[in-house]
């Protein structure tokens, strides 16, 4: 009996082209490259030139994805981009990157988890291909966090960055087993109960602004890795899979010693980490896209390739996909 699955067909990447590195920040800052590295892994990151929005960096990266899946845009029916720094409070910043690529059918949607983003996406337009609604999507995770940044909170505005990353998503039948290539299983978590951990200080309703990134590092760093060893150990579970069927681990770029953290408390071998933390910072629902277009542009992830990824962010937001490359 076949199943119905969501293959990766291929995925792209955009980075603004301004670098901002450590010492950049050190001559504004009360800090300094040594701090940073310290701390988070971090050297530079990306940051938006003026003028430049989510919505136009979601469209680069989906054209590289397009190309590198030797697809053309008007073979896509579903757009869901993850974002929590939309161009506009409405409409969803996917309909933009929708007609730029000059598509006029199918449904395009945003999707905020936070740095949980990407996952969220990918396990909504995995959902909906496989219940024949949609054929071809693209999921794009896209932010300028520069935006709402507070440039003056050392703790905060040294960790994040802008990007965009995709990836071209197709319905394929596949035989239904541990070996199918796609999507094989996907576990979200969310718990309102810690917004005040990591959370943006205005919006429509309530402050009438845009307001500015505000965390508590140490509570946010001390849930982060149980968490997601948590939530990683139920979606290997669900798939009949152990740690060490992964070829490789691509988690959410938040910090150096979160990810090492997971990863040692999984039992998953360092070199099969793929970071990118150190160029790119925290890109939020953008950093796994980037990450796995780094891994996939320099041939270390492979076809059949068995990839873990997984992210947390504000809310808390949480969770974690198994896919076959």
């Amino acid at each position: 009996m076949s199943f119905r699955r969501s293959v990766v067909l291929g995925c792209g990447a955009y980075l603004p082209s301004h670098v901002v590195t450590n010492e950049d920040l050190a001559r504004k800052l009360d800090t300094s490259d040594e701090w940073i590295v310290q701390r988070t892994g971090i050297h530079e990151r990306r940051i938006a030139a003026p003028g430049e929005v989510t919505s136009q960096m979601a469209t680069q990266a989906a054209r590289a994805a397009l190309a590198h899946a030797h697809v053309d845009a008007q073979s896509i029916d579903l757009i869901v981009l993850a974002t929590s720094t939309p161009d506009n409070t409405f409409p969803a910043s996917a309909v933009s990157v929708q007609a730029d690529l000059g598509i006029t059918q199918g449904a395009a949607f945003d999707v905020q988890a936070v740095c949980t983003g990407f996952v969220y996406a990918l396990s909504t337009a995995d959902a909906l291909l496989r219940s024949g609604a949609f054929s071809r999507a693209l999921v794009i995770g896209a932010e300028t966090f520069s935006r709402i940044l507070d440039w003056t909170d050392r703790s905060t505005c040294v960790l994040f960055g802008d990007g965009a990353g995709a990836v071209v998503l197709d319905a394929q039948e596949q035989p239904g087993t541990r070996e199918d290539r796609g999507i094989l299983t996907a576990r979200l978590r969310s718990d309102g109960r810690h917004k005040s951990k990591l959370y943006v200080d205005g919006g429509p309703s309530s402050t009438g602004t845009v307001g500015h990134l505000r965390m508590e590092g140490r509570e946010v760093f001390r849930l982060a890795v149980t968490m997601i060893t948590e939530v990683v150990s139920d979606v290997l579970a669900a798939a009949e899979l152990s740690v060490d069927d992964v070829d490789w681990f691509v988690p959410h770029q938040a910090n150096r010693r979160i990810i090492e953290g997971s990863a040692h408390k999984l039992g998953i071998a360092p070199g099969k980490i793929v970071m990118t933390l150190d160029r790119h910072g925290n890109t939020s629902a953008a950093s796994i896209p980037l990450a796995l277009f780094d891994a996939v542009a320099d041939r270390r992830i492979k076809r059949g390739d068995l990839l873990l990824l997984e992210a947390m962010g504000g809310g808390f937001t949480w969770g974690a996909v198994l896919l076959r490359w």
